[in-house]
């Protein structure tokens, strides 16, 4: 949306959401969905340290850093609405889904070299071809997609999982992207609606609150997972009895 402040980035040249642009400085197109990215890259940075300190996998590592570049593409891009800069977000956000459906389907995968070479080539190919076209709705079909292949192993780990607070996790993260996913399309459909009201909910800032959140419940599930398949004796325990996070306890080796 037009308005407010001029410019530092010049015109608009990506796609534009319901909020005023440059209403607090000329260098920050969309302020709240720029500052609402800040929560992901904090919840990365928890969820990294926690993977480093009990020496989980790398594969946890590089997911929860892949998160904070998310966030941070996603900053980025708010903050200019430059065409190359949504491309900086929409890659790494197809980068992660295939991280995630590493970690989801590997343990399983009896020709463990073909999936991250697989992968690797289609992500690759995938920036190659979104660098070279304008990918619309095309690119959300796509997310989408990859979206819901995750959806049945996170659903197969959900009812093999017995610990109650694993699966309130896994419920956390359905409500989080139910939530998130209600913002976005609130924000999207109804914003010629929103722009005439007094006050502006900011359903794309809350949408990215949300998938921080959801995010972080996902990958700590996942880790729960992980763990009781490497026979670690996973628990999932809270920071000041609120906020979660995964404990293990390896076996001694002798």
């Amino acid at each position: 949306m037009a308005d407010g402040i001029p410019s530092f980035w010049g015109p608009v040249t990506s796609a534009d959401w319901c909020e005023k642009n440059y209403v607090y400085s000329s260098y920050i197109a969309e302020f709240f969905n720029t500052i609402s990215n800040i929560p992901s890259i904090l919840l990365a940075l928890i969820g990294l340290i926690n993977a480093l300190r009990q020496r989980f996998e790398k594969r946890f590592s590089v997911l929860n850093i892949s998160n904070m570049i998310l966030a941070i593409g996603s900053m980025v891009y708010h903050s200019t609405l430059q065409h190359m800069q949504q491309q900086g977000d929409e890659t790494p956000m197809v980068w992660e889904m295939l991280l995630y459906f590493y970690i989801l389907y590997s343990p399983d995968w009896h020709y463990r070299s073909t999936m991250p070479t697989f992968l690797f080539i289609y992500g690759a190919a995938f920036a190659v071809c979104h660098a070279l076209f304008r990918f619309g709705i095309g690119f959300k079909v796509h997310y989408a997609i990859l979206c819901l292949l995750c959806i049945p192993r996170m659903y197969k780990y959900y009812i093999y999982t017995n610990d109650v607070s694993a699966k309130r996790l896994a419920k956390l993260y359905v409500g989080t992207i139910s939530l998130g996913s209600i913002c976005w399309l609130f924000d999207r459909i109804l914003c010629s609606q929103i722009s005439q009201w007094y006050f502006n909910p900011q359903g794309h800032a809350l949408w990215h609150v949300f998938m921080g959140f959801n995010s972080y419940f996902a990958n700590t599930f996942l880790m729960f997972c992980r763990a009781q398949q490497l026979g670690w004796n996973p628990k999932v325990v809270h920071f000041m009895s609120f906020f979660p996070y995964v404990k293990v306890q390896k076996p001694k080796t002798k």
